[in-house]
């Protein structure tokens, strides 16, 4: 990474609330072309996250602790703050002397945008101001909401008047938190109505929904652009009783992550 900051945009895509297991099996059986053609080998990586809701995922991951490989460590991160004894930074992590990634890229002379989805990004409130505060330049708009069935497409499009924005010698972090994952998502099911509520399968339909318009975001990017795409979180579809997420159960902890780069 210490080769890439500097020389590269990095492009942070948070699918809210996508569980691997979803995930997986449409990448494997063709229903997401878009992220299957970057990822490396087609395939998401397991991994575990750092926290079980949004606020606390997003949290850590801005100071650089992005999901961890669901296999024995220790797993060397990509960025890490300055931090005595710290066992996960390694030759390659780029270090950072602030208290969070966006800081610590700003020092580095990129400029910092995030474009939020759920309600911890909304800025109607304190607690929802406080992720968008790290960034030079935050974004939301009711219609990025999780109540709007395209706001994936309206986040686009304020990415791409960023984008319009950016001036050319000015190396871009940008943070993209896809809420179409999170409930509600029975409206990208064929035939649901609201009366069906959110289940397993609207769930896959909505994450078809979102690759289908990944790809206009990806070609908004400059190049040379590192992307990391992953899930904050998963949440529970009735599994063991269970519905929603901010609870210790493995279709929760158990993310997605994929990274690559634009080139």
């Amino acid at each position: 990474m210490n080769e890439v900051i500097g020389s590269h945009d990095v492009l942070l895509v948070t699918l809210d609330t996508l569980r691997y297991d979803v995930a997986a099996e449409l990448a494997a059986a063709g229903g997401t072309p878009t992220l299957a053609g970057l990822l490396p080998g087609g395939r998401w990586e397991r991994r575990h996250t750092p926290g079980s809701f949004t606020y606390a995922a997003h949290a850590a991951m801005l100071a650089g602790f992005l999901p961890t490989p669901a296999s024995p460590g220790p797993h060397p991160r990509l960025f890490a703050g300055s931090f005595p004894g710290s066992e996960t930074t390694a030759s390659g992590t780029w270090t950072f002397d602030a208290a969070d990634l966006p800081s610590g890229l700003a020092d580095a002379g990129y400029h910092t945008v995030c474009v939020g989805g759920v309600g911890f990004f909304n800025k109607l409130t304190p607690l929802g101001s406080a992720l968008p505060s790290l960034f030079a330049e935050s974004h939301w708009e009711p219609e990025f909401g999780v109540a709007d069935p395209d706001s994936l497409p309206n986040q686009i499009d304020r990415v791409a008047s960023v984008m319009d924005r950016l001036p050319a010698g000015r190396r871009l972090f940008l943070l993209l938190n896809v809420g179409a994952l999170h409930q509600p998502n029975w409206f990208y099911l064929d035939g649901a109505t609201r009366a069906h509520g959110d289940t397993r399968a609207s769930h896959a339909a909505a994450l078809r929904h979102v690759d289908a318009h990944l790809g206009r975001l990806f070609d908004l990017m400059r190049r040379p652009c590192f992307v990391i795409v992953c899930s904050d979180h998963g949440t529970a579809y009735g599994e063991d009783g269970h519905t929603g997420h901010r609870i210790g159960h493995e279709v929760v902890w158990t993310v997605p992550y994929g990274e690559f780069v634009l080139s």
